[in-house]
């Protein structure tokens, strides 16, 4: 596993400045947090046109994921997801995107909208997630379990760490890091974004890492 993404802080005027209505899209599996930095290939032209049009406008993309067992080209999507502006945006010479998203904050979708665009949007409630535009302090969690769970998952799957570079990460940088790259299921990935604050997040983590060891193949203390 390599050194957990960077991350900036979040803009002073974001906290007056989130949108009535946002872009959404929606990806199995992909966690965006507050301040952490997604990058994203978009090529689908219906994607390609959102955005263009966010990176017209105020730059921000609503990050959801589909429900399980959704698919065709409107699937039902979870409640909560989390609003990113684009910092970064690269045309490539075969017509994609390359982007990165910095995670602004959470929002529950209050509504989607009807419109004429290719790409779906939606009314985004942000009310019960002001809280994240400020990062978190230090020392809200167990830390020291959480460490302890990661070299054991690391471990377990055989992967390397840069360990003096994550342990001088702050808590919230290393545990939104961890929640968004770490191969957990996309509904354990939407309970990360359905804690009420940061300290249930984190334990949340060390909890799913605790239980990817003992559920891997092979484990006498397999839950399967």
């Amino acid at each position: 596993m390599t050194q957990p993404p960077q991350s900036e802080q979040p803009e002073p005027q974001r906290a007056g400045a989130l949108p009535a209505h946002l872009p959404i899209f929606p990806l199995t599996g992909v966690l965006l947090l507050p301040r952490g930095l997604l990058p994203l290939n978009i090529f689908e032209p219906r994607y390609l046109a959102m955005t263009r049009a966010a990176l017209a406008g105020d730059k921000l993309i609503g990050m959801v994921q589909p429900r399980e067992n959704e698919g065709g080209k409107k699937p039902a999507v979870y409640h909560t997801g989390c609003a990113g502006e684009i910092v970064s945006a690269t045309d490539t010479d075969d017509g994609r995107i390359l982007i990165t998203l910095r995670g602004i904050c959470r929002f529950d979708i209050a509504e989607e909208l009807e419109t004429t665009t290719s790409f779906r949007q939606v009314r985004a409630d942000f009310a019960g997630y002001k809280h994240d535009l400020l990062p978190a302090a230090d020392g809200q969690f167990d830390r020291s379990r959480m460490l302890k769970a990661l070299r054991g998952f690391l471990d377990t799957n055989n992967l390397a760490a840069d360990w003096p570079a994550i342990e001088a990460t702050p808590d919230e940088l290393l545990v939104h890091s961890l929640a968004m790259i770490c191969p957990f299921a996309p509904a354990e990935k939407q309970a990360f974004l359905d804690s009420r604050d940061f300290k249930h997040r984190a334990e949340l983590l060390s909890a799913l890492l605790e239980m990817a060891q003992l559920q891997r193949p092979g484990s006498g203390n397999s839950l399967n």
